[in-house]
């Protein structure tokens, strides 16, 4: 095992309360990062479709109020909603050309009748995820997260150069260098409490450079009401389809799939940045991640906007710049964009932030999601085939990004739906590992009890799994023991003396090359036991009757996996053959 070094830039963890005005100033670091995104979204997608004023003002309001609910919700964990981490939400930008499809089509109606169907497909992939677990794998969610920093950087460096008409050519990139220096120094160099104000700081620089430029844009800002909330415009829902709306509807299920893989590696990711030791990934909470993004693209659907998203760039960015993971900040950015609903004259005043400023920080919260991306796929191994898919999928994702060959050969929307870079290597990487698990030899299955009484079938299985791999008695007897240890590792301490029925226990062993993979599935509640193991040398004194089977467990065992998932545990223990 990998020795494990605590993140000493991590100043409060998810379950540490950090102080209420730690907690704000951050809290507006992240709604400045994602308030922009918010209304531009809303707006190209509304102005595209032809929609009036009235739908516009309403859209943006609903946007604020709905994705402050959502990251309020994911940081919060209502029952087995919510990642319980600082996760920002905004609108996708996925949805805009489907969105806008629909809107011609058939009005908002039409669009909140696909969104409420979709999200009703989101739900159901959250529910199938740990049927999901061999397609929707670290390495096809850590390439999503990469094609979506490399589709993102061209973003960035367009902003450096949108400056008013008039102004110098050099001002943007000027004012962008000014904020990316302030903003890298102080996040590489200050103190850990002037560390967490770097992104507001690095802004400020930016702003005041920008000053004599007059690169400000203070329309918005002086056409903003103090206090206002639009007239209610609910679309309600088209109870009589047409062909039209059953045409679009295959397109909203692709880009929700899209979208729902991506959550899975925003969940992930941010699980990752969030604590000062690594830990294994919570399958569990992955699955309260994509079921408050559920939530929040049916909400979206029944006030009539485009769905909203997580951005992980922006909370990976915020978390590793600030050094606070606190749940609080969840909170803090939720009310704040709620509040700024209420209070355009306030988002009019953020939004006149220059372009080349954002444009700056933007490319700061890009890298970092990229490096992410990375360790997301390094965490699961690289082995050659996976080297493969990942290598593939990148390569076809950016390709067709940067050219479209669909382009000619397919009528829209279809062409730049299926054109657009992350649907194309999110497809090649599920396919690539759909290939795998069809092609790869089949394993054996066994179905027992989770309890020490049924240890001898899991032996005699085991044994038979040797003996057809041909394996000698030193590789049989690792085989064994190591089986072993991992039952006695998933018995709780007092399951012994409980009356209750023992769990359900199904183990299958599968060959690869010159090893054995064992799955024990079962449905347990524990603390990750891939955890266990990591930090097992860094306890003082034996707290867990299981401990000896922990260590035996990590000397016969080459790896070990835990993914827990609501109501099902999935351990998976790699066992090599012996020279």
């Amino acid at each position: 095992m990998a020795s494990i070094q605590a993140d000493q830039l991590i100043r409060y963890e998810p379950d540490e309360p950090c102080p209420p005005l730690v907690a704000i100033g951050v809290g507006f670091q992240g709604v400045l990062l994602v308030l922009a995104p918010i209304v531009l979204i809303v707006a190209v997608s509304a102005l595209a479709a032809g929609q009036d004023g009235r739908h516009l003002t309403w859209a943006v309001f609903a946007a604020l109020i709905v994705s402050g609910i959502v990251t309020v919700v994911q940081a919060v964990r209502v029952g087995r909603l919510g990642l319980g981490h600082v996760l920002v939400t905004g609108i996708t930008p996925n949805f805009i050309a489907v969105s806008v499809l629909a809107l011609s089509e058939g009005g908002p109606a039409t669009l909140a009748s696909l969104l409420v169907l979709s999200s009703l497909f989101y739900l159901a992939v959250a529910a199938w995820l740990p049927q999901l677990r061999r397609i929707i794998t670290p390495a096809v969610s850590g390439t999503v997260l990469m094609l979506i920093a490399v589709i993102l950087l061209p973003i960035s460096f367009d902003r450096l150069q949108e400056v008013p008409e008039g102004s110098p050519s050099f001002a943007g990139p000027l004012v962008a260098a000014v904020t990316l220096a302030v903003t890298t120094i102080l996040a590489l160099r200050a103190p850990g409490a002037l560390r967490i104000w770097s992104p507001l700081i690095g802004i400020a620089a930016g702003c005041a450079a920008a000053a004599p430029f007059a690169l400000y844009d203070l329309d918005r800002l002086l056409g903003s009401p103090w206090i206002g909330i639009p007239d209610a415009v609910f679309p309600g829902l088209d109870l009589t389809p047409t062909a039209g709306f059953w045409a679009l509807l295959p397109m909203f299920l692709v880009v929700t799939l899209v979208q729902a893989i991506k959550a899975v590696g925003d969940g992930a990711v941010v699980q990752q940045v969030a604590w000062r030791r690594p830990r294994a990934t919570d399958f569990r909470l992955i699955q309260g991640t994509v079921y408050a993004s559920a939530l929040g693209m049916l909400m979206a659907g029944l006030v009539g906007i485009p769905p909203t998203t997580s951005y992980s760039s922006s909370s990976v960015s915020l978390i590793a710049l600030t050094g606070v993971a606190a749940r609080r900040v969840g909170y803090a950015i939720g009310i704040i964009l709620v509040a700024l609903a209420v209070v355009p004259k306030v988002t009019g005043l953020l939004l006149t932030i220059p372009n080349p400023v954002m444009g700056a920080f933007l490319l700061v919260a890009i890298g970092m999601l990229f490096i992410e991306g990375v360790r997301t796929v390094a965490r699961a191994g690289l082995d050659g085939q996976t080297t493969l898919v990942v290598g593939l999928a990148f390569a076809l994702g950016v390709g067709f990004q940067n050219r479209n060959v669909f382009e000619d050969l397919l009528e829209e929307p279809w062409s730049s739906l299926l054109g657009n870079g992350i649907t194309v290597g999110a497809a090649t990487a599920i396919g690539l590992t759909v290939l795998l698990e069809l092609t790869k030899p089949r394993g054996r299955r066994l179905e027992a009890r989770l309890d020490m009484a049924d240890v001898p079938r899991l032996d005699a299985f085991l044994q038979e799994v040797a003996a057809a791999m041909r394996w000698n008695a030193a590789s049989t007897d690792r085989l064994r023991s190591a089986g072993e240890e991992a039952l006695s590792s998933l018995l709780q301490p007092d399951d012994q003396d409980s009356e209750e029925q023992a769990p359900r226990l199904i183990v299958t062993a599968s060959p690869e090359g010159q090893a054995v993979e064992l799955e024990f599935l079962t449905v347990f509640d524990e603390a990750n036991l891939e955890d266990r193991l990591a930090y097992l040398d860094e306890e003082t004194e034996t707290v867990d009757d299981r401990d000896l089977s922990f260590r035996l467990l990590r000397h016969y065992a080459s790896s070990v996996r835990h993914q827990q998932y609501q109501g099902l545990d999935i351990v998976t223990v790699r066992v090599d053959a012996s020279p």
